[in-house]
């Protein structure tokens, strides 16, 4: 099995459920090889429809009490850009593409997502750009995020949050 996780938290991102489940964007994943998807929705009202075939299996579901399992199956994870999410897939060494909320657009999220890519860590982009971004994603080329630095980490989000103030 190779399995793709895509989570949103705990709050809701419509845009990119259904971007990710749009018909293109599962041929893109099924050419990839992945066979299986699981999307972690929140409060979204978007819900897609579970379903399996020979060859592709959804899986969807609102919470669980630890995305842990899900975040240790996963082949590739594909996060809204909280920081919990983004840190809790990169300190676990998974390939991460993360997805900014444009309509949250002056957030410090982007700026976070575009840090870690820019050392490397994980691939970013926004809703439209998901199906060519994971087309010519190349994951050999991520780094590994040095797990267990919270504090690197808080320091890193006390700057970027500080630059919005």
């Amino acid at each position: 099995m190779k399995r793709v996780f895509v989570t949103v938290g705990t709050t809701s991102f419509d845009d990119l459920i259904a971007r990710v489940v749009a018909h293109d964007s599962v041929q893109i994943l099924k050419n990839l090889g992945y066979n299986q998807l699981v999307l972690q929705i929140g409060r979204g009202t978007v819900v897609p429809e579970p379903f399996s075939t020979e060859s592709f299996t959804l899986d969807v579901y609102r919470y669980k009490d630890s995305l842990k399992k899900d975040l240790q199956q996963a082949d590739l994870v594909i996060s809204h850009a909280g920081a919990g999410s983004c840190l809790e897939s990169l300190e676990k060494g998974k390939p991460l593409v993360v997805v900014v909320n444009e309509k949250l657009m002056n957030n410090h999220q982007f700026e976070l997502a575009k840090q870690l890519h820019k050392e490397g860590h994980l691939f970013y982009c926004t809703c439209s750009m998901l199906p060519e971004l994971l087309q010519s994603m190349d994951l050999s080329t991520l780094k590994c995020y040095p797990p267990g630095q919270p504090e690197k980490f808080s320091a890193f989000l006390d700057k970027v949050v500080g630059l919005q103030k």
